[in-house]
């Protein structure tokens, strides 16, 4: 009887440090948030160590998200044009709205964050982690240098503008794409995939659908910074650094994407 009793006390004990350091992650990630969005505006500003992340994660990412984007376009022209053409006779027509309007809204935007965040999150949480456990970042604090100010600042800069830009490029790219085997496989006119493009997508599209990529950015920027300053027992803590910093990145992207397109629904966008 006692030992039963030991082990349903084991397990409510484990599950309430569970919960324990889980508000603890979040309220230090709050912490930590703050504190980087306040270094935005502190000074210096290091314009050298924000060019670098700019290539670092925006233009070294282009083809990533570029070459994604365009085959994601042809696939969606060669899924759907042909069974839709089957049910409704002529309705491929519209195929360039509705290819368009998904690139826009929806498929350039998410594709684009969660491939960043794969390839740009695991960089940052490595290379943060890295610095880390090789106690680089308490070199910083003894040289009175803020590290947050230092390392987080420009990757979350550049993460904020290079991943809108970089969605945009998506955005052309995968429309073309769509329009390309629209035209192999349906003969559908490019005139008329593209009539069709302008008469569906509006402006409030494009603010919708890049606008959001801003919050993905910052999300998989701080995340991943967080989770390299935490990281900690060597090598094996670096990698179970970058694969938190990636998982959570996913994960964040997905959830917040519903309530950003919702709060962006609110005001007509």
């Amino acid at each position: 009887m006692a030992e039963d009793k030991n082990k349903l006390l084991s397990i409510f004990d484990n599950i309430g440090r569970g919960v324990l350091s889980l508000f603890e992650a979040v309220g230090a990630f709050a912490i930590f948030s703050g504190q980087t969005i306040r270094f935005v505006f502190a000074r210096p500003f290091d314009v050298h160590n924000l060019v670098y992340q700019m290539s670092e994660i925006g233009v070294k990412s282009i083809p990533v998200g570029v070459v994604s984007s365009f085959f994601v376009g042809m696939v969606m022209a060669l899924q759907l044009g042909g069974p839709m053409e089957q049910q409704i006779q002529g309705i491929s027509a519209f195929m360039g709205g509705g290819i368009s309007l998904a690139m826009v809204r929806e498929l350039a935007p998410v594709l684009t964050a969660v491939l960043l965040a794969g390839r740009v999150g695991s960089s940052i949480a490595a290379e943060v982690g890295t610095m880390k456990v090789t106690e680089q970042i308490d070199a910083l604090s003894t040289l009175a240098t803020n590290p947050i100010h230092y390392l987080s600042v420009p990757r979350f800069l550049a993460a904020l503008f290079s991943i809108p830009m970089i969605t945009v490029m998506a955005i052309v790219v995968g429309v073309f794409g769509g329009a390309l085997i629209s035209n192999i496989s349906l003969d559908i006119p490019y005139n008329l995939y593209f009539d069709s493009a302008r008469t569906l997508v509006r402006g409030s599209d494009l603010i919708s659908g890049v606008g959001k990529t801003f919050f993905f950015g910052a999300e998989i920027a701080l995340i991943s910074c967080f989770s390299g300053f935490r990281a900690k027992g060597g090598a094996a803590g670096v990698g179970q650094a970058t694969i938190q910093a990636v998982v959570f990145s996913f994960m964040m992207i997905i959830v917040s994407d519903y309530f950003i397109t919702y709060i962006f629904q609110l005001f007509g966008l």
